[in-house]
């Protein structure tokens, strides 16, 4: 089945504005809920007298409000009952949904975007994303499916109950991925919460684990999320880094599924160079199932290159998180994410985490005593250039004549060494270009050409 609302990461789009109105999201939750009922999203296995539930958790977006209602209300009329978490990282959620013994959860955030957005990702009850048939069957049952017959009575309808302890669950979960016979003490700490779901479970963390934090980005008013702060603009990270003399620096996004870090001089440390040093660990320890990482076509090759070289192997999957997992989940893996800072530990987490992901690599550096700067730069990456515009519409790629000529021209002049990528984005109304190589002014021009083709062609 075709989805049109859905993309990579669930439906996302401006607030109050089809699809992220209240009318949809109600019919979201019954068509979810019903879906729960027939048993075709499922939780944990079901006894006799089990009452269907469904988790709700958000970020700290304003329009939350409206559509943690509007999703409520068509889970309750549905006749199943509701769970609300309130303002949660998204990983948190998908936590407290599988202890819960929950069937289904559903995250009102748009992540990264800004505050304008929002959307809604939807888990089943053991804490992974819904697979894309699923979604298209979601799309369908709105559509078609006359979902307002399919209501419960008076007497079947569902209720409501908040979670009030859902922050303390998550904290406690999340320093048990630590290390038991390590602590954070004597580390200096700055978290940039990105003024989003995190902003009170990270600082809390990373103090009762001992280390002297500083945070900021922790004064969520329902408009400043991701707001030039967290992990898509770590620069008043690295300032404040470098200005107070610490350890590392770690920048989360508005749901903090993702992370990106800055170490003690200063310098950006991304997915990528996380997952490389987290690989080369867990195969000290030969806990990297299968000595593989599972990264997206958006990786570095220098990625390829470094587990080559420590006698393992990168497995590409198309952009998004979810695809990510799905590989893992094939083959067995336990470690992918992406670039961006998305990065999935399979043996704590269904999804991707980003303090879980900078828990591992405080583990590290205490562990090995060693400064940020050189456990990541064992990694030698790749110089990329990385444009992304606004477009109009998503013409089919194949239909871009003229850009995909140019696209193979330097390809082939890039030879082995590089690689261009081409993509519409799953979130929003923009075309991206990556270009790879080993010289940086040439990989420049080559992006600016290719992104000026595509312009033209889209009008």
């Amino acid at each position: 089945m075709t989805r049109e609302w859905f993309g990579t990461d669930g439906i996302r789009g401006l607030a109050g504005v089809h699809p992220m109105t209240p009318e949809l999201a109600l019919q979201l939750g019954r068509a979810v809920a019903h879906l729960v009922l027939e048993g075709r999203i499922k939780g944990a296995a079901r006894k006799n007298g089990h009452r269907p539930r469904i988790v709700i958790g958000k970020d700290t977006r304003l329009s939350g409000y409206m559509l943690e209602t509007a999703l409520a209300s068509g889970i309750i009329a549905a006749g199943v009952d509701v769970q609300l978490v309130g303002p949660l990282p998204t990983p948190g959620i998908a936590f407290i949904t599988r202890s819960m013994r929950a069937d289904a959860a559903l995250v009102v955030s748009a992540s990264h975007n800004p505050y304008e957005d929002n959307g809604v990702k939807i888990f089943s009850g053991d804490g992974f994303k819904l697979p894309d048939a699923m979604e298209g069957e979601i799309e369908e049952l709105i559509r078609h499916g006359d979902l307002q017959k399919k209501g419960a009575t008076s007497e079947k309808m569902g209720k409501a109950v908040r979670i009030d302890d859902a922050v303390g669950r998550y904290v406690v979960f999340l320093k048990h991925t630590f290390p038991d016979d390590l602590s954070l003490d004597g580390l200096k700490i700055v978290v940039d919460c990105a003024h989003g779901a995190a902003y009170k479970v990270a600082p809390e963390v990373f103090s009762e684990l001992g280390a002297d934090v500083t945070a900021v980005g922790v004064e969520p008013n329902g408009i400043n999320i991701n707001a030039d702060c967290g992990a898509l603009h770590p620069h008043h990270l690295t300032r404040e880094v470098v200005e107070r003399g610490a350890h590392i620096g770690i920048a989360l996004d508005g749901d903090a599924d993702r992370v990106i870090v800055v170490d003690e001089r200063g310098v950006v440390v991304d997915g990528d160079q996380i997952m490389a040093a987290c690989a080369r660990e867990l195969m000290t320890k030969q806990r990297l199932k299968n000595n593989t990482l599972v990264a997206t076509v958006m990786s570095n090759l220098g990625l390829d290159r470094y587990l080559r070289g420590l006698g393992g192997q990168v497995i590409r999957t198309p952009v998004g998180d979810r695809y990510v997992v799905e590989e893992m989940r094939k083959g067995g893996h336990s470690l992918g994410g992406e670039q961006s800072g998305h990065v999935i530990f399979m043996d704590h987490t269904t999804t991707g985490d980003g303090v879980v992901a900078a828990l591992s690599l405080l583990s590290l550096m205490q562990r090995e005593s060693k400064p940020l700067s050189t456990l990541v730069n064992a990694m030698e990456v790749l110089p990329q250039k990385l444009l992304s515009f606004a477009v109009r519409e998503k013409k089919p790629l194949e239909q871009l004549g003229r850009a995909l000529q140019l696209v193979s021209e330097i390809e082939k002049k890039l030879g082995d060494d590089g690689r261009v990528l081409i993509r519409y984005s799953g979130t929003e109304m923009k075309a991206r270009v990556m270009v790879e190589g080993v010289d940086p002014v040439a990989i420049d021009a080559y992006a600016t050409q290719i992104a000026d083709a595509i312009r033209t062609e889209l009008g």
